[in-house]
């Protein structure tokens, strides 16, 4: 291989001291400039008719020309040249080297916007795509030096038996390339099909993902075979292989599965779909997206959780939104005894409405539910129609609106009251006792010989004598 690229580096030496070489050259140079000025006249009618057409095979069809106008209209201007100077029996070694590099070029360009298009814009897409420039160069430079055969030649050599079947590199590295724009293509088409899916108005959103996911697996699952098929591999010969795939997903892939099939078991079934309200455990948010392994649940401080398929067919679901979208709001406020409780309810449904998210039909209801212990508990009973904002707002705003109409009416809201009854002291009191009995007697002696006069006291009387 290195005599190869030295001869191919005199070769060159050799054309760039001749005078036709320059005449390839001023083609090329020419062909740039023409195809900038044509490419920079054009874009701007195409803008314009990017933001005309929508989002379809036409939107994608301008903007692939809008990637390809400069590659392309070089291209035919090479071409052109070269055309003219092989009609002038004039040497074209460079016109023919550039134009397998405007090929590659355009080819790239094209690639990169097909895999924007069927994939998610993310770090392993762009590094994906420089991947892929690096491989169509390395390609374009091995076939321009003439090597291309011997290097293709090694990866074929260099190989093993299985069975019936010989596997190499060149074969792997075939059925990769092949499998790739397979399921590149069966992305981009399930993404077209997902969008006239959108358009359709009588489609419910449930059915929508679920066709959307069955021709995702069906479109994948067809490109995965014929690119098999493509590249020359008996579909036969995977008997093995498929019956080592079964015990690894009777094993080690059951819950991956078990998700991948309640996704749509719970698609067919329409029990949740996408912008339902749900509580599943202590989780309570909307539905944002039915994917084939979770449920994207999005809670009201923004923040989404992702709940695999399986607990929502296995466990208690609260869907809010099942039937329709009106959910009752239940507040309870008590008043005291000594208040009118008619007054109260007929302030209570007044202040009902109180926040405009509270629905007319069906009417807002108050009620008389108890006597409790704190007084007569009053029970108000609203409607919603956007459980997916939440109730604290609705409460409090009713709440506010209560309080300030009882304060108005001089109703009472009753603290709570407990009773509390002393069954016995501890005896640390009790022997507190007679020292406090003994301090009360001195204290009432000490009063009574205050109240004597100083000349008032007597002498001791004897048992015979009488006062």
């Amino acid at each position: 291989m290195p005599e190869e690229i030295n001869s191919w580096i005199d070769y060159w030496a050799t054309q760039v001291a001749l005078r036709q070489f320059w005449w390839q050259a001023l083609i090329v140079v020419l062909a740039s400039l023409g195809a900038w000025l044509i490419n920079h006249r054009l874009q701007k009618d195409l803008e314009l008719r990017v933001d005309d057409a929508a989002q379809g095979l036409r939107h994608m069809a301008v903007r692939s020309t809008q990637r390809l106008l400069w590659p392309i209209t070089a291209l035919l201007l090479v071409l052109l040249g070269r055309a003219i100077l092989a009609a002038l029996n004039q040497s074209v070694v460079l016109l023919d080297v550039v134009v397998p590099v405007l090929v590659a070029l355009a080819l790239i360009r094209l690639i990169v916007y097909v895999l924007r298009k069927a994939f998610t814009v993310n770090p392993l897409l762009k590094s994906s795509e420089n991947f892929v420039s690096m491989v169509v160069w390395i390609v374009v430079v091995l076939d321009l030096v003439g090597v291309l055969p011997e290097v293709l030649g090694m990866l074929d050599a260099a190989g093993l038996q299985v069975g019936e079947s010989r596997i190499s590199v060149l074969s792997v590295a075939k059925l990769l390339v092949v499998v790739a724009v397979a399921f590149t293509v069966a992305l981009w088409i399930s993404e077209i099909v997902n969008r006239q899916l959108r358009r359709t108005p009588g489609i419910s959103p449930s059915m929508q993902v679920g066709v959307s996911k069955f021709g995702r697996v069906l479109l994948l699952t067809l490109a995965f075979l014929l690119a098999l098929t493509a590249v020359g591999i008996d579909l036969g010969s995977l008997a093995i292989f498929g019956g080592a795939l079964g015990v690894g997903i009777g094993f080690g892939l059951q819950r991956i599965v078990s998700n991948f099939i309640s996704g749509f078991i719970l698609v067919m079934d329409r029990s949740i779909k996408p912008g339902d309200v749900i509580t599943i455990g202590t989780q309570f948010g909307w539905v944002q997206e039915l994917k084939s392994r979770y449920v994207v649940v999005r809670n009201r401080d923004g923040v989404d959780t992702l709940i695999p398929n399986e607990n929502l067919i296995i466990s208690e679901v609260i869907n809010w939104s099942y039937v329709d979208r009106n959910v009752r709001v239940i507040i309870t406020v008590h008043i005291s005894y000594h208040d009118d409780p008619e007054q109260a309810l007929a302030l209570v449904l007044e202040a009902a409405y109180a926040s405009p998210r509270v629905l007319r039909d069906p009417a807002p209801g108050a009620m008389l539910m108890a006597f409790g212990e704190r007084g007569m508990e009053i029970e108000l009973r609203v409607w919603i129609g956007d459980p997916e904002n939440g109730f604290g707002q609705v409460r409090s705003d009713i709440n506010l609106a209560i309080w300030r109409a009882f304060q108005q009416a001089g109703i009472t809201i009753p603290p709570p009251q407990r009773d509390l009854h002393i069954r016995h002291l501890p005896e640390s009191a009790d022997s507190l006792q007679p020292r406090q009995d003994a301090s009360a007697g001195e204290a009432s002696e000490q009063i009574s010989d205050s109240s004597k006069k100083p000349g008032d006291s007597k002498p001791p009387v004897s048992d015979g004598e009488t006062e």
